[in-house]
């Protein structure tokens, strides 16, 4: 009790140990400002996720908020929520266009051509497709999603149960 200060701040919450520092996340390094790698309107660079996002843009949603994330959402949850909200208000790019603020703060990247709210509200597709190739061309596997990826980066296999000897005993 003699430590104790009415006034203190506790520390952030950042889910690893106290007074431990944060391990590195591989691609998540804090950067200078940079570029996007590709430009907004360049959505067929990538043929494939533009037909994707332009017929499905939940599953790009919930890809790029899986990683952005760091796995603590899944793909899943986030273009099922994404989806939701599509079909209740029409307004899914207020929820899209969080994650675009999210991905440029991890890499530092500039508020443009415009702010991210009005990205998304006039070109949700072409701004879903950039999120997700600038992820790409920072080395995720997109579809293999964060834990995946994770495994790749740090070399590690993904486990598959031990074969089974034979079929179904008698």
């Amino acid at each position: 009790m003699a430590d104790y200060k009415p006034n203190a701040v506790p520390p952030m919450a950042t889910g690893y140990p106290a007074g431990a520092p944060p391990m590195p996340m591989p691609g998540f390094q804090p950067q200078a400002p940079a570029q996007w790698s590709t430009g907004l309107c360049g959505c067929f660079d990538d043929c494939g996720n533009c037909c994707l996002t332009f017929w499905c843009p939940c599953i790009t949603f919930g890809r790029i908020a899986e990683i952005v994330d760091r796995g603590s959402t899944s793909c899943g949850t986030s273009g099922a929520l994404y989806a939701l909200i599509a079909a209740l208000t029409g307004c899914q790019c207020l929820y899209s266009c969080a994650y675009r603020s999210k991905l440029r703060a991890l890499y530092g990247l500039p508020e443009s051509p415009c702010c991210d709210c009005l990205v998304h509200w006039c070109c949700e597709t072409c701004a879903l497709c950039q999120a997700y190739r600038e992820l790409q061309n920072r080395g995720f596997n997109m579809p293999l999603g964060w834990h995946g990826n994770m495994e790749r980066m740090q070399g590690v296999g993904m486990i598959h149960p031990p074969p089974v000897q034979g079929g179904m005993m008698r």
